[in-house]
């Protein structure tokens, strides 16, 4: 059984990167490098994207490139780092709602919008994990520290009304945080409608799973 973390994967560190820019032009260089490697990382994933086309497509020298990162291995931590973080911030407990359902749903509609944005971080992440062992221990780290927020989430969804007393929550946790992240694997080549059905089926099974229905739902049928 895989160890549930809480606090959040740091996946730069260690890594030795060239000291962080201060000046203004300088993290603007770096942040169209950041862009300009989420791009052709999702178009043309990890091994086929090169130092070069990136500092092209960011119109920057390669020489610029190496002034912030040493490698395109360390853009890659870099951006799945920023979407580590982003995820970090994000509320994972359902806000106030009438209706639990939508809730729910809300709350896997806005953890998708974080994550979609980093959808070719995320393809090329895949790939280069199969030949990196470092990048692989890395992804466990991730996992295991999603897994923990999902499972936290299944906790507090037991305390209220209506909720089932005997669900593995962990089991329960461990199962949805994969479909998640297999999702996530699948998004850039679903339509958003096909996408859409898939985060009603989530919330469907989320709901079922910890909530019986009231009586008068049972008696409507």
């Amino acid at each position: 059984m895989a160890k549930i973390v809480k606090a959040r994967p740091h996946l730069l560190a260690g890594e030795n990167l060239p000291a962080a820019p201060l000046q203004k032009r300088s993290l603007e260089k770096r942040a169209r490098l950041k862009t300009a490697g989420l791009a052709l990382f999702g178009e043309n994933g990890y091994e086929n994207t090169s130092v070069s086309q990136i500092a092209r497509r960011a119109k920057l020298a390669v020489g610029t490139f190496y002034q912030h990162f040493r490698s395109k291995r360390q853009l890659l931590l870099a951006l799945m780092d920023e979407l580590v973080e982003k995820l970090s911030q994000l509320s994972f407990q359902p806000q106030a709602a009438s209706n639990l359902r939508a809730a729910i749903r809300q709350l896997l509609a806005r953890a998708f919008s974080h994550d979609l944005g980093y959808l070719g971080a995320y393809r090329a992440w895949q790939e280069a994990a199969l030949s990196d062992p470092s990048l692989l221990s890395k992804q466990r780290e991730i996992r295991n520290w999603t897994t923990g927020r999902v499972m936290r989430v299944f906790q507090f969804l037991q305390t209220l009304p209506g909720a089932r007393r005997k669900v593995d929550i962990p089991g329960l946790a461990r199962a949805m945080d994969a479909f998640f992240w297999s999702l996530l694997a699948q998004a850039a080549d679903l339509p958003k409608a096909e996408l859409e059905q898939w985060i009603d089926s989530a919330t469907h099974l989320i709901y079922h799973a910890m909530f019986t229905d009231a009586p008068r739902t049972r008696e409507a049928k």
